[in-house]
């Protein structure tokens, strides 16, 4: 997930050049784990439910009851090349974000870090393909499309910070926003996060969100790598530029651990001819970075939205979104 920080931080790049030779790039650790919103479990889609993307306001135009989304081809849009996943689904949205409150908004610091950045972006539910064979939907109906009131608080690394990073890890974060709605949301839950956080090696985790701006995917099969940074942490999850702001969830209880940032590089640009997803084996590439969500914990509205893990996940231990799909074929008959 290439960082939006370089945009923004272009200056320092020049002076710390030389080490980006020595960064791993990724898009995909082993095999890809994503998924669109119709193939994975019930409980998981609830989730998604509550998952928002971030658009741009001359993207999103109203038309009496709904409003237009202003797409564009994926694979054309980016020079990929024909066998790449998604190639022909629509793009549209910068960054993802996951409602923590009745109007609030978590997201990435990154992806709204101004005050002119919020009131210049529209956050939109329901941007997934719900059924096989079909696409997502280019309008939204007025009531899934809210605008950004104010930023409540946000956080960016530092310059100093961002430089570090390319000599390691320890000082990349945290990297978050939360952001007032311009109204109380209606038709979604503010989703529970792990207040009482103990983060381990090997912990096992999934992202919800939406990479290079596609419809909601669920990146799944992937785990904790590295905790000793204070601030945030470091997964194998398949995302992208994008998936910025997206919440990652524990696989075993369904809480949110924290927020997406960073990462490494998302496509391979060759010389000549298209480009394809930067593929690693499952435990090499540079890793994503994401901010606990202690850090901003205190932030979050408490109560039933925010103390325990949803009904779907309790007393359930899924090692994988596989897993979970099997487990609940098992114990109420569905299948998928």
């Amino acid at each position: 997930m290439k960082n939006i920080l370089l945009n923004l931080l272009l200056p320092a790049l020049i002076i710390i050049a030389p080490f980006s030779a020595f960064a791993q790039g990724k898009g995909i650790y082993g095999e890809d784990g994503r998924q669109d919103y119709f193939q994975v479990p019930g409980e998981v889609r609830q989730l998604a439910d509550s998952v928002v993307s971030l658009w741009r306001s001359d993207k999103v135009t109203r038309d009496g009851n709904v409003f237009a989304l202003t797409t564009r081809n994926f694979g054309q849009s980016m020079s990929l090349c024909p066998d790449e996943r998604f190639y022909d689904q629509p793009k549209g949205a910068f960054c993802s974000g996951v409602l923590v409150g009745e109007d609030m908004i978590m997201t990435s610091g990154h992806c709204i870090a101004d005050e002119a950045a919020c009131s210049s972006t529209k956050i939109v539910f329901g941007f997934a393909i719900k059924k096989e064979g079909e696409t997502a939907a280019s309008t939204r109906p007025a009531g899934e499309v809210y605008g950004c009131k104010r930023i409540i608080e946000s956080r960016l690394p530092t310059t100093a910070n961002f430089v570090a990073r390319w000599i390691g890890p320890r000082w990349a974060g945290p990297d978050y926003a939360l952001i007032r709605l311009d109204r109380k949301v209606s038709g979604h839950k503010p989703l529970p996060i792990n207040r009482k956080q103990k983060l381990a090696k090997g912990d096992r985790l999934f992202a919800i969100g939406h990479p290079s701006g596609l419809p909601l995917k669920v990146a799944g099969d992937a785990k904790i790598r590295d905790v000793s940074p204070k601030d945030f942490f470091m997964a194998d999850l398949d995302t992208y530029e994008g998936n910025s702001g997206s919440p990652v969830f524990s696989a075993e209880t369904g809480l949110i651990e924290g927020v997406l940032f960073d990462g490494g590089e998302d496509f391979v640009d060759p010389p000549v001819g298209c480009k394809h997803s930067y593929v690693v084996a499952q435990e090499k590439g540079e890793g994503e970075y994401v901010t606990r969500i202690s850090v901003l914990a205190d932030l979050i509205p408490g109560g039933k939205a925010g103390d325990k893990a949803p009904d779907e996940f309790r007393d359930m231990r899924v090692e994988s979104l596989a897993d979970a799909q099997n487990e609940i074929s098992d114990r109420f008959g569905v299948k998928f």
